[in-house]
């Protein structure tokens, strides 16, 4: 067998993975997660958590990956490749969620966002009444950003959230259930003004606002929100500028996908309308 050519590397990919369910339909998931990843010029990778059965109209069945499989698709990408950054999206069960707190641990694992997929766009339930106390307790003190929308905060807090002026109590609320920095998002909330607020420890709230979009074609804008901003943070952006360099991404995404019909129900964002050159970094 011929021997490899030598080569000298200098720089290796911005790197950034997937811990997250499957979308068999396309638009969320590790697979809107990849098109982001490519999209914004980073090298994705995924270790999945669960399958789905779903479409652009609903969740048809959920069939959930081993915890000990999920444990070994993590050691092999994180052993070889590396990674700059995490998204972690839908865990389904208990063990799940202790394979992702120790991945964190033993990995050193420093830009995580997670976010607490717990509701479909459709309405389908994604995760199991008993895995959302271990959630808060294993995982938001260990990473980075939550970013729940407002039935997912409703969920964690036990209060249903109907009002603007409700978002920052309750991102500090989230705040007192261990996170680091919460990103609450007001996009289910009436009205042609969206509103979107940032809250980390110690500092003022940042709170994002624009004029909303009006689409159907809106299936995945939470994972591709999340899976944005671990890609900005892996390409070296502080925390804030991340959060509002992936809300940029994520309104033209919604804005150029929205006249297109794919399917019967809520269709994706056009995660390609402007895809970035790979981003190459020294090697560290």
């Amino acid at each position: 067998m011929q021997a490899m050519q030598h080569i000298n590397f200098s720089g290796q990919y911005a790197r950034v993975l997937s811990i997250a369910g499957s979308d068999s339909g396309g638009a969320a998931g590790i697979q809107a997660d990849l098109k982001t990843f490519t999209a914004l010029g980073c090298y994705g990778m995924t270790a999945v958590t669960a399958l789905t059965a779903q479409n652009t109209i609903g969740v048809q069945a959920i069939h959930g990956v081993p915890a000990a499989f999920l444990k070994t698709q993590l050691q092999s990408v994180l052993d070889d490749i590396g990674v700059d950054a995490v998204k972690i999206g839908m865990l389904h069960s208990p063990d799940v969620v202790e394979v992702v707190a120790w991945a964190i641990d033993h990995y050193r694992l420093k830009q995580v966002v997670l976010d607490p997929v717990m509701v479909a766009t459709s309405g389908d339930r994604l995760i199991a009444e008993e895995t959302v106390n271990l959630l808060v307790s294993e995982l938001f003190p260990r990473v980075q950003l939550v970013t729940p929308n407002l039935d997912e905060a409703s969920l964690l807090l036990q209060k249903h959230l109907n009002r603007a002026d409700e978002l920052q109590p309750a991102a500090l609320a989230l705040l007192d259930m261990g996170a680091k920095a919460v990103l609450l998002k007001g996009g289910h909330l009436p009205g042609d003004v969206l509103c979107d607020v940032l809250q980390t420890q110690g500092r003022d709230a940042a709170v994002f606002e624009a004029v909303r979009i009006h689409s159907r074609n809106v299936h995945g804008t939470g994972c591709s929100l999340s899976s944005a901003i671990a890609a900005h943070l892996a390409l070296g952006l502080d925390l804030h500028t991340a959060v509002e360099q992936a809300r940029a991404f994520i309104r033209q995404a919604i804005a150029l996908g929205a006249a297109v019909k794919t399917g019967k129900g809520h269709g994706p964002l056009n995660h390609g309308f402007a895809p970035q050159v790979m981003h190459v970094k020294p090697l560290s």
